[in-house]
């Protein structure tokens, strides 16, 4: 089975819930329930099926996991924030929001060695953070609800997902913040936005251009997935991708001759103009 494939799939569903559920309270119910059937399906693959080296296990506990797990923790917390969210007196409101705000500060405080240690992209640690070989030495640090088997969890793999949920849910805090003291009631604030601009190729130029901005680094150095980049090249292009972008990734691999024609054409694009002015 390829993990990596399922948890991209999971992204695209996300993103499907999100634009069918317009209740906070509805999306989160549904995005917890996808992102837990996902953890439950890896965990009996990675069971079922040893690794077949060290970097393996180290991606999959740093990286591929880190997809539901992340969304699973996010939503699950404004799951409960909205819950016990005051339905009135907007000074409790308040107070309450940054109460929450004051406990995801402290988190990021208690564990600044670690944040660091992700936000420098370091790796000298990683055999011992994300892999099941060191649960003895490095014990789980968190105590929540999430997934916590000791054949489904590393010393840190639960403290990474922690840490990139809670970044998540300070932009969602803040927002909230925001349109409350500003009496919003949950409306959008209006913006100056710039016309986007039309994209006059394929569905399939669109999907080989935001793999090759993926891979040449945009998506690693920005923490984004495929999705997210492809939903920002959105708000600059005035398009939307047809059909499922994983599909259409795996139909470009199977390509027989030239796997980059998009690209190529660019290529052959520039050049001719660089030799023109050169004439």
């Amino acid at each position: 089975m390829d993990l990596q494939l399922q948890a991209e799939i999971l992204l695209e569903g996300l993103n499907e819930i999100k634009l069918k559920n317009n209740d906070i309270l509805n999306r989160a119910f549904r995005s917890i329930e996808v992102c837990r059937n996902l953890l439950s399906l890896f965990k009996k693959e990675i069971i079922a099926n040893e690794f077949g080296s060290l970097e393996q296990e180290i991606d999959f506990f740093k990286n591929i996991k880190q997809i539901p797990l992340v969304q699973l923790i996010y939503f699950s917390e404004i799951h409960s924030l909205e819950i016990q969210f005051p339905k009135a007196d907007k000074k409790a409101q308040l107070k309450f929001l940054k109460k929450k705000i004051g406990k995801l500060n402290r988190f990021f405080l208690y564990n600044i060695d670690f944040g660091q240690y992700v936000n420098s992209k370091a790796t000298h640690f990683d055999k011992e953070y994300y892999t099941r070989d060191y649960l003895d030495t490095y014990h789980i640090t968190t105590s929540k609800f999430y997934f916590q088997d000791p054949e489904f969890c590393t010393p840190r793999d639960m403290l990474l997902g922690k840490f990139k949920a809670y970044n998540l849910l300070v932009v969602y805090l803040d927002e909230r913040l925001f349109k409350l003291k500003n009496n919003l009631n949950g409306k959008t604030v209006k913006s100056n936005t710039t016309e986007k601009i039309h994209w006059p190729f394929t569905n399939t130029d669109w999907v080989e251009l935001v793999y090759a901005l993926s891979f040449a680094g945009i998506t690693n150095q920005n923490d984004l997935s495929i999705i997210k980049l492809s939903n920002k090249l959105q708000e600059i292009f005035d398009f939307k991708p047809t059909g499922k972008i994983y599909n259409t990734y795996q139909d470009i691999k199977n390509r027989k001759h030239s796997r980059t024609l998009f690209l190529d054409s660019l290529s052959t694009c520039l050049i001719t103009e660089m030799n023109k002015s050169e004439e």
